[in-house]
């Protein structure tokens, strides 16, 4: 009856789908091969060889999505903290950076993969360089990416970035059963021209590819652009054509004028908010709720380690919320409910993904987590959804599902050898940051 396909049952746990209007339910939730077969009250027959995963004391939800990241700084986390953003990237990001080799990356991008399958995040959208080897650990370790190759425009080297990451598209779009999906990323809109910059966007939209690029992070950047062109940086996004066609992943969104948002309204992709990089950095509050009133998805990623120190996307989740309601000065702004879509089937829709994950029903990829209830700072589970969004953390996450295969069961990773790559790690970071 089910071929080669192998059925698991996660019998009676509690269920938030995060579709739009449900709450938390007590049911079954049936995996079959890659996706989800149904989810529903506790009423599955089981059938001879289906494996039974008891959810008593658990919720089951989406697997978590990391909207933006650059996985390999796990090597620079807490290398230099408390610094102001350009002494940060300038001074410790950009030579540490500078002597890191493709090993490096892999070794990098596995921990920050290690890290996010132990808190929940089964989907990450990534920008970085040497990206191949960033593929190569999401096809090793079972996740869903998205990947692109970061992109200066601003300096010439005769186009052999723009030519690395055509050839990531060419190579590696669709690859690992379909869980690497890919982006063009010209980096930021003080570090790509007019000229390059339309000519690589109007290349996208031929060609359909998405593109995932830095928005007004700071107010560095946007005195930058208001001298360079004088506009702000989504009016020059906009003046170039970015948002005409293209799907388009905006990472940070923080200084935003009405006038800003009302251009972005209708776009295709959206904002990936980062509480926890941007209040860590200084670098503001993004206008969450003015993005959402104008019809713009928001999801939420947490940036690199370098900067959010954590890859725990439960803590931006909680950040998220509470920095809407203390820049708002109104409790009821960004509840914990729509807080927790954001991070599941907000993320989904950045990414281009929303049609497969970010929700917990029939036919969709079997994407999921389970956290264990059982603990005294999650009970008593008055309100599920406000419980996980403010009280619960990573280590909470008991097992972690991609295309219905186990990466993490009962705390244990099962695709990653944890004890080499701590190890591989910490000889890689102290040759690194050696003497910058």
């Amino acid at each position: 009856m089910h071929g080669a396909k192998t059925r698991t049952i996660i019998r009676n746990v509690l269920i938030m789908t995060m579709k739009e209007g449900d709450r938390p339910f007590r049911g079954d939730i049936v995996l079959e091969g890659s996706r989800i077969a149904s989810v529903g009250p506790s009423v599955t027959s089981q059938h001879p060889g289906d494996e039974i995963i008891s959810g008593e004391g658990m919720a089951a939800m989406p697997g978590l999505i990391n909207a933006h990241q650059h996985s390999p700084m796990t090597l620079l986390r807490a290398f230099s903290d408390d610094l102001k953003l350009m002494d940060w990237l300038e001074r410790k990001m950009f030579p540490a950076e500078a002597r890191m080799t493709e090993e490096d990356i892999y070794w990098g991008a596995q921990l920050a993969m290690a890290e996010m399958i132990r808190s929940g995040t089964t989907a990450f959208a990534d920008m970085y360089i040497h990206m191949e080897q960033i593929a190569t650990a999401v096809a090793e370790t079972g996740m869903r990416a998205s990947l692109a190759r970061g992109l200066a425009l601003a300096e010439d080297d005769g186009g052999k970035r723009l030519a690395e990451g055509w050839d990531l598209i060419e190579r590696w779009s669709g690859q690992a059963n379909g869980r690497i999906t890919t982006m063009l990323d010209p980096h930021s809109p003080y570090l790509c021209p007019p000229e390059p910059l339309k000519e690589l966007i109007g290349e996208a939209g031929r060609k359909r590819i998405p593109i995932h690029i830095h928005l007004a992070e700071t107010v560095e950047e946007t005195a930058i652009i208001r001298e360079r062109y004088g506009k702000t940086p989504t009016e020059y996004l906009h003046d170039l054509g970015l948002f005409d066609e293209a799907h388009v992943l905006l990472a940070h969104a923080v200084h935003l004028s009405a006038s800003d948002i009302r251009l972005l309204r209708g776009m295709r992709g959206g904002a990936a908010h980062n509480p926890v990089s941007n209040a860590k950095l200084g670098c503001g509050i993004a206008p969450v709720a003015a993005l959402m009133e104008q019809g713009v998805a928001v999801g939420i990623g947490t940036d690199g380690a370098g900067s959010a120190t954590t890859l725990d996307m439960f803590a931006e989740i909680r950040a998220a919320a509470w920095l809407q309601k203390l820049a708002a000065q109104d409790p009821t702004a960004l509840p914990a409910g729509r807080a927790l879509r954001m991070a599941t089937a907000g993320s989904a829709r950045l990414l281009g993904i929303d049609s497969e994950v970010g929700t917990l029903e029939a036919g969709k990829k079997a994407d999921l987590l389970l956290i264990d209830l059982r603990q005294p700072h999650l009970q008593p589970l008055h309100d599920p959804e406000a419980v996980i969004a403010y009280a619960a953390a990573g280590g909470d996450v008991d097992s972690v599902f991609v295309d219905g295969v186990p990466l993490m069961r009962s705390r244990r990773l099962l695709t990653i050898d944890e004890e080499k790559l701590l190890a591989e790690a910490a000889v890689r970071a102290a040759r690194i940051v050696e003497g910058v």
